[in-house]
Order: structure tokens, then sequence, then C-alpha cells
């Protein structure tokens, strides 16, 4: 007790614990307002260029039943290429 004031709320008198914050989730970036399916049917080259003009920062060509991951991120635009034309677009 110190100066006749006995504190309750830690009661072995030692500082208060403690408290990490988490940080806040972040905010993915904006990706482009496009239709994927707008790419099916075109030259794999061509529609890789379009892309990146529409402001895909990443696209990637696969070939068909490729074993990918599957985690899913902002500006990726997926391109699966058959005789190379795009048969297959999706995002993430």
């Amino acid at each position: 007790m110190t100066g006749g004031v006995q504190n309750t709320a830690f009661p072995l008198g030692g500082p208060p614990p403690t408290v990490t914050v988490m940080a806040p989730v972040p905010t993915p970036p904006a990706q482009p307002d496009d239709a994927p399916d707008s790419y099916v049917g075109l030259d794999a080259a061509g529609a890789e260029l379009q892309a990146r003009e529409r402001g895909w920062s990443t696209v990637r060509s696969l070939p068909p039943g490729a074993i990918i991951t599957m985690e899913y991120r902002a500006g990726r635009l997926n391109f699966e290429v058959r005789d190379g034309r795009v048969a297959r677009c999706w995002k993430g």
C-alpha cells in the first residue's frame, strides 16, 4: 500500500499488463473494372497486352491443366491458353 491507496485492479501491485493491438486489415488495391470473359477467344499475346493496358498489374498465362497456387491476388488476371488462344480467364 502506497500513500494510503491500495491498487485493487492489480492485486500484486505490479504494472498493468501489456496490451497488444493488432494491425488493421489492409484494404486490397482496386482492380480494373473489366470482364474476364471478354478475353476468351483472343490470341494470348494480344490478350496480355490488352489486360496490361486496362490496368492489370499481373497477367498469368497457363497451359490447360496446369498445377497452380490458388491464393487470391488482387490485380492479377489468369489466362488458360490453348493453341495460342485464351480458352478461359479469371481474376485473382
